[in-house]
């Protein structure tokens, strides 16, 4: 059984809580890598949440707006030092669209040394992503997907493993152009920016995200069994999960998630 690992689930601007990446790990230990955050917090999360680096071998990024792109720097640097080290066995793979292959080697080489960049194409390989690419993981099967976002460029995924198909949306609101990679998905990944009574005050839809209405109306016209809703605004943290959760039930009869940082999901 795949588990997920929450490692952020805040918007870009977040101060209470990390900027929403997150991890699937297989009952083997090992583990997939959804986007990074917007620094070295990342370090700092896959601490607290015990998932050991070298354990890392694929990565995607979803696209480069800095809360996402930002902290693969700091996840390349880890483990190009590990590998000097003789900690890390085998090779590390980050799948991403063809802009972002390019980002993440200039972002590096102007600030990574030489001795960790070395590394690119030998042991750090990029992979550039299309529209319906397949490629096997660790962890299960997956499929990319472009979500036709209107601005940057960006892309979602589904997972599939043991019968089981878990998909991530990335951080904007559903296009039908997607539907296909929706069909009969046990799990979906959503942004719900804010609660639909404060649609006025945070302007979601001018930020192109959604409500947690407007999410979990999707997942019940999907007969979605699984929902996680996360990249929110966090200005009441400590409450976003009752609040969320109470507003989610009157559109969604599944099983709704909203988490906190760290928290783990059994994929079931």
């Amino acid at each position: 059984m795949n588990r997920l690992i929450v490692l952020g689930t805040g918007y870009a601007m977040a101060t209470k809580c990390y900027n929403t990446c997150f991890a699937v790990q297989n009952e083997k230990g090992d583990t997939f890598l959804t986007d990074a955050g917007g620094g070295n917090g990342i370090l700092v999360q896959l601490e607290r949440a015990d998932i050991d680096i070298a354990s890392i071998h694929e990565m995607m990024v979803t696209h480069e707006h800095c809360d996402h792109l930002l902290g693969v720097v700091w996840i390349v640097r880890k483990i190009a030092a590990m590998m000097n080290a003789g900690r890390y066995e085998g090779e590390f793979h980050i799948y991403c669209h063809e802009g972002l292959c390019s980002a993440i080697r200039t972002m590096c080489g102007l600030t990574l040394q030489k001795k960790l960049t070395k590394h690119f194409d030998e042991r750090i390989l990029l992979h550039e992503i299309a529209d319906g690419q397949t490629a096997q993981l660790r962890v299960g099967e997956i499929t990319f997907f472009d979500i036709h976002s209107t601005k940057a460029r960006q892309f979602g995924y589904h997972l599939c493993w043991d019968e089981k198909k878990l998909t991530c949306l990335g951080d904007e609101p559903y296009n039908p152009l997607c539907e296909a990679y929706l069909c009969n998905t046990d799990w979906l990944l959503a942004e719900a920016f804010c609660l639909y009574e404060q649609r006025e005050r945070f302007s979601p839809y001018e930020k192109h995200h959604s409500t947690v209405k407007e999410a979990c109306e999707l997942a019940q016209e999907l007969s979605v069994p699984h929902l996680v809703l996360w990249h929110t605004e966090d200005e009441n943290y400590e409450n976003r999960q009752a609040l969320y959760t109470a507003e989610g039930k009157q559109y969604y009869r599944g099983d709704l998630h909203v988490p906190n940082d760290l928290d783990v999901l059994e994929l079931i």
